[in-house]
């Protein structure tokens, strides 16, 4: 592999152990920004996954899965350290904590990156627990400042996580304000501002950065995107819902390749694009990668219903 990525995402890989029963666990790789990386790679595009990953079992997992992705393997750091575990308790409704205390992922550095990789890149995307884990919180936010004077369009996906407390406030300023588009849910705005309020909380998020593109995500009742003053919504289509696991990544990857790839499109269609990339990650369990002709499919399905 000679050419470097039009995509990278940077940030947390790790093991989500799921409870399946009493005494029983299934472990299964994800990590927020690993799954977007792998989407983006399915939709076609040609990306990275910048991180850092144990030398264990775990991390040979992660490995096998982004080679098995056509990930650029170049961008994955390894270390003699622990792996990073999601322990998934409860699943309706999700229930994780994590353990990691001095894990892998801790210390990446965007310094041993590739050499000559930053002039390619046209996007890059950020968020999840990688954000809320120092040393790698400065690290990340460093290559974020570094790609965004550079030119690089740059995405954000806060994906909360208990461990963003009162202390995670600077750092969900300082990447609103870099950030050209903003993927938020309803249960993410009324958690990072401490407020039911989910309109004003939107509100305040955008003040951080009123010239970026909000995608608000509301599981069932669809999402909206907020451009400047313009708004437009969409609701998917009616579909069995396996699980909801990667529905979100799914949904950012989405909108991100339609906006990449087809700049012309309307951000109606930027919009039905991530929405049926969402539905189409809950038509299996655990996180998916859903292919163009799914959210083609499903676009289908929504333009006819409007009819």
């Amino acid at each position: 592999m000679n050419s470097f990525p039009q995509f990278v995402c940077a940030g947390e890989a790790l093991t989500d152990l799921i409870r399946s029963g009493p005494d029983q666990w299934q472990s299964l790789v994800g990590g927020s920004t690993w799954n977007v990386a792998r989407s983006m790679a399915k939709l076609g595009l040609k990306t990275a996954f910048a991180g850092a990953i144990s030398e264990d079992l775990f991390g040979d997992a992660l490995m096998q899965a982004s080679s098995d992705a056509q990930l650029d393997l170049r961008f994955i750091q390894r270390y003699k350290k622990s792996p990073l575990l999601a322990i998934v308790g409860e699943t309706s409704p999700p229930n994780y904590f994590f353990v990691g205390d001095d894990s892998a992922d801790l210390y990446f550095n965007e310094k041993m990156l590739p050499e000559g990789w930053q002039p390619h890149v046209q996007w890059a995307h950020f968020g999840g627990i990688s954000l809320a884990r120092e040393p790698l919180t400065s690290h990340l936010i460093a290559l974020a400042k570094s790609l965004k004077a550079a030119g690089v369009q740059i995405s954000y996906d806060p994906n909360f996580r208990k461990l963003m407390d009162e202390n995670y406030d600077d750092t969900l300023r300082t990447m609103a304000g870099l950030a050209d588009v903003i993927k938020v849910s309803d249960e993410d705005l009324r958690a990072l501002f401490r407020s039911d309020d989910e309109m004003a909380a939107l509100a305040e998020l955008r003040a951080m950065n009123p010239e970026a593109a909000i995608l608000f995500t509301r599981g069932a009742q669809g999402a909206s995107l907020h451009v400047g003053e313009q708004q437009w919504s969409a609701r998917p289509p009616n579909v069995q819902v396996i699980d909801t696991v990667g529905a979100g990544d799914a949904s950012i990857a989405g909108f991100l390749y339609s906006v990449f790839q087809e700049p012309e499109r309307s951000w109606q269609a930027h919009l039905n694009f991530a929405v049926a990339s969402g539905v189409a990650a809950c038509l299996a369990a655990g996180a998916q990668a859903p292919s163009v002709e799914q959210i083609n499919d499903l676009i289908q399905k929504m333009n006819s219903r409007s009819h």
